[in-house]
């Protein structure tokens, strides 16, 4: 689930506590919800909706909460941020506006709420590019992933949440165990969900990008999610700076970004909110959902991608080049010298990959389009296939346990 979802919040970060919308009925309120429920009050807003305060003393009350909120929200996280104070910048200053014309927001709340986010330095260094010369290394990669920890974490979440998997794969046609695969490499089941305030990190990003040759495209979607979250948290009457997730904003199981939160996220347990954090069921549907809007297949029952031998002639090369989508036929694959291991099905269409190995041999895959839908969660060959070979062992250790 995810744009820019990148798997370095796998390994960095510690987990984080997930916070659901039915918290308030296990913990007494905090003395941040208890403010934020007197200015609401103060100001006569409807829940959900950012109505303008009618009096100064409105004004002041949700200002109030906002910065007592962020208080109570820093001792979430395990970073140091710099307090730079965002809502002083003339860029930021024009977001505001934009937020108070186009979605109604109340212009004195969001500068108070702005000028309590923090810049995140961790966070524009860990969106550079990774330094050039490094091989890639499928056998390394995969390791990381197909190891005993996460099966056995993917064990006990497909045993615990079985009932909402096997309606997912009903409702949808995405397989169980594809579902159990992208969350255990994105999370490891909930466990490793990412400890950055989503709003630090996406301000910082939005408006603080590196230098790089994509900067004016990534600044521009970082402030269009950091638009996203502001929408995501009115919608769900949540607090904004309750959002943590990864480094690039990415919240809860699945690790969604704001938008895709809001448009792909499902509340599959029904209970009126869409929760990522907190509802395994709602992070099993909305997966399911994001593939399907992505691509997925379900009349293809197939194997996702087959192994296949490469001609030395290399007149296949420019397959590898068609991009994440397939293209192909079985006849063009044979004409360019792709020799499968087994028989591929003639009336589906295939795309050539290659998982480099290092110094060792490269391998060579024909992927359906369920591969590629997969690829669209995360722009990646490896990702892909690390979460097809999790999934798969995870269903293998299922299948061989004691019930």
């Amino acid at each position: 689930m995810k744009q820019f979802v990148s798997l370095i919040t796998a390994f960095v970060f510690a987990a984080a506590p997930q916070l659901d919308a039915s918290a308030a009925a296990r913990h007494p309120p905090s003395k941040a919800k208890i403010v934020k429920a007197k200015a609401a009050k103060a100001s006569k807003g409807k829940p959900g909706k950012s109505t303008p305060p009618k009096t100064p003393k409105a004004r002041k009350a949700l200002a109030a909460a906002a910065a007592v909120a962020t208080v109570a929200a820093a001792s979430s996280i395990d970073y140091d941020g710099e307090q730079v104070n965002f809502a002083e910048w003339q860029a930021v200053r024009e977001f505001i506006s934009e937020m108070v014309i186009k979605h109604d927001f109340d212009r004195a709340v969001l500068e108070a709420q702005l000028r309590q986010v923090r810049f995140v330095e961790s966070a524009v260094q860990l969106v550079k590019p990774a330094p050039p010369g490094k091989p890639k290394n499928w056998q390394a990669y995969s390791s990381r992933f197909i190891e005993p920890i996460r099966i056995n974490a993917g064990l006990r979440f497909w045993n615990e949440n079985a009932a909402a998997l096997a309606r997912a794969e009903a409702t949808y046609g995405v397989p169980a165990e594809i579902i159990v695969g992208i969350i255990g490499v994105e999370t490891i089941y909930g466990r490793d969900t990412g400890r950055f305030r989503v709003l630090d990190t996406l301000t910082t990003l939005a408006f603080a990008y590196p230098e790089a040759p994509n900067k004016a495209a990534r600044s521009i979607f970082f402030r269009g999610e950091l638009e996203n979250a502001f929408l995501l948290a009115r919608h769900e009457n949540i607090d904004p700076f309750t959002l943590l997730g990864s480094f690039a904003g990415a919240v809860g199981m699945p690790q969604f970004m704001p938008g895709n939160i809001l448009k792909y996220g499902v509340d599959f347990d029904g209970d009126g909110h869409i929760d990522l954090r907190g509802s395994t069921a709602d992070a099993i549907g909305s997966v399911a959902n994001f593939l399907i809007e992505h691509g997925w297949n379900p009349r293809d029952a197939g194997p996702h991608a087959i192994r296949v031998d490469v001609a030395a002639h290399r007149a296949w090369e420019p397959l590898l080049e068609r991009g994440l989508a397939a293209t192909l036929r079985t006849d063009e694959l044979a004409a360019a010298g792709v020799v499968p291991a087994t028989a591929l099905p003639a009336d589906r269409l295939y795309g050539l990959i290659d998982l480099q190995n290092g110094a060792e041999a490269t391998e060579y895959w024909a992927a359906n389009d369920n591969f590629f839908a997969i690829t669209k969660y995360n722009r990646s060959y490896f990702y892909a296939m690390s979460v097809i070979d999790l999934g798969r062992a995870v269903r293998t250790a299922r299948a061989g346990q004691t019930l």
